[in-house]
C-alpha cells in the first residue's frame, strides 16, 4: 500500500476491455489526460494487447509517448493549428483538420501529412460547415486524407437524437468530394453504428471510445487510501491550517489523497430538474457554511472534511460514536477517474 493506490481485478477488467473491443468492431481508443486514472503508458500497452491499429491521444504533447508505447497509429483529437510549432509530424500520427485555412496551411508545411477532415457537430466545439468540405478538398494538396470525424455531444437534441445527427453527416460525406470512405465516430451506441452501418454500407465505421472502454465495469476498481494519523478531539478544539472548531467529539483522521491526487477537485455540474436544483442548493449552502463531504467512505458512510484537504492528504472528522480506522488501516474512496492521479497502480 503506497498511500493512495487503485487496485484493478485485472482478469475482470480485462474481460470487459475484450467485451467491448469485440462489439465495437474497428474501434479507436482514446487514450488522452490521465489515461482515466490508469496513465497513458498502460493504456497504450493494453490497447496494443486488444490488437488494435489505431488509438487517439487529446493533444500533440501526448504524442511523443504515445509512438514509444505503441507501435500502431495515433491520431491526435485537437485540430492541428499553425502554432502548434511542437507539432510531431510523422507517418505515424493522424492530424485532425476542422478549418479551410489550416488544410492550406499544414499543406504548406507537411506534404504528403496524413489528416482527417471533422464536421462541426452539434457540440460545437471544432470542425467545418457542411459547406466548407468543398473549399477544404479544393486547397488539400499532397495531404492525405485518412477519414472524416464526428465528435457528437452525450445526447444530441437535434431531430434523431445521436444517430440522426450521425446519418445526416454520412450523407453529407458522400455526396462531398472528400476522398475517404472511413467515417470516425463518438458517443454513438453499438446499436447506432450497427444501424448507420447497415444503411451506409459503403462506408466504414470507425467507434473512438474512451470512457466506456476504459471504466465500462467499475466493479474491478478500487481506490484506497492509507489512514497515516489519527487523533481523539473535543468539541470546539481547533485543528489543521484554519483552526476551524470541531463539531463534537470524535476522532480526526489524516488520509493519504489531497488535491494532487485529485481530491476536491470537481467539475460544474449540468443540473436540470426541481429535485436536483433542490440537492444542489442545499449542497451550496453546507459548503458557504464551511462544510464538504469528503470522498472517503468510513462505516458506510461518506465523511465530511474537517478542512479543504492539502496537497497529499485530507483531514477527516468521524464522529465519537463511529469506530476509527486504525493508522496504517486503509479505507475505500468514492473518485473521479478522469482527474485522478494515483500513488500506485495494482494490477491483481
Amino acid at each position: 500500500m503506497s498511500g493512495f493506490d487503485l487496485d484493478v481485478d485485472a482478469a475482470r477488467w480485462r474481460r470487459s476491455l475484450g467485451t467491448v473491443t469485440e462489439t465495437r468492431p474497428r474501434l479507436v481508443p482514446v487514450i488522452k489526460g490521465n489515461g482515466y486514472g490508469f496513465g497513458r503508458d498502460l493504456l497504450c500497452r493494453e490497447s496494443t494487447a486488444l490488437g488494435v491499429d489505431t488509438i487517439a491521444v487529446g493533444t500533440y504533447d501526448e504524442v511523443p509517448a504515445a509512438l514509444a508505447a505503441f507501435d500502431g497509429d495515433v491520431m491526435v483529437l485537437t485540430p492541428w493549428r499553425p502554432f502548434f510549432v511542437d507539432a510531431v509530424i510523422d507517418d505515424r500520427v493522424i492530424h485532425t483538420l476542422g478549418r479551410v485555412d489550416d488544410v492550406a496551411a499544414l499543406a504548406a508545411a507537411a506534404p504528403g501529412a496524413r489528416v482527417l477532415l471533422e464536421g462541426e457537430t452539434s457540440m460545437a466545439r471544432h470542425g467545418f460547415d457542411r459547406h466548407e468540405l468543398a473549399a477544404a478538398v479544393a486547397v488539400l494538396g499532397d495531404l492525405r486524407v485518412e477519414g472524416f470525424a464526428i465528435h457528437l455531444p452525450l445526447r444530441s437534441v437535434a431531430p434523431g437524437g445521436n444517430y440522426g445527427e450521425a446519418e445526416r453527416w454520412a450523407a453529407a460525406l458522400e455526396a462531398s468530394q472528400v476522398e475517404t470512405t472511413t467515417l470516425y465516430v463518438s458517443h454513438l451506441t453499438p446499436g447506432e453504428v450497427g444501424a448507420l452501418s447497415a444503411r451506409r454500407p459503403h462506408l466504414d465505421i470507425r467507434p473512438r471510445i474512451g470512457t466506456s472502454l476504459w471504466l465500462g465495469d467499475l466493479g474491478a476498481l478500487s481506490v484506497r487510501a492509507t489512514v497515516i494519523d489519527s487523533h481523539l478531539v473535543a468539541r470546539g478544539e481547533h485543528i489543521g491550517y484554519r483552526q476551524r472548531a470541531m463539531p463534537r467529539d470524535g476522532t480526526l483522521l489524516i488520509i493519504a489523497g489531497g488535491t494532487s491526487h485529485g481530491i476536491g477537485l470537481e467539475s460544474p455540474k449540468a443540473v436540470s430538474g426541481v429535485v436536483a436544483r433542490g440537492k444542489q442548493l442545499a449542497k451550496g449552502g453546507l459548503e458557504a457554511a464551511g462544510l464538504s463531504l469528503s470522498p472517503f467512505r468510513i462505516g458506510g458512510k461518506q465523511r465530511w472534511f474537517a478542512e479543504p484537504p492539502h496537497m497529499q492528504a485530507s483531514m477527516v472528522f468521524l464522529p465519537g460514536d463511529v469506530e476509527a480506522p486504525a493508522v496504517g488501516d486503509s479505507v475505500d474512496v468514492a473518485v473521479r477517474f478522469t482527474t485522478a492521479t494515483f500513488d500506485a497502480i495494482n494490477l491483481r
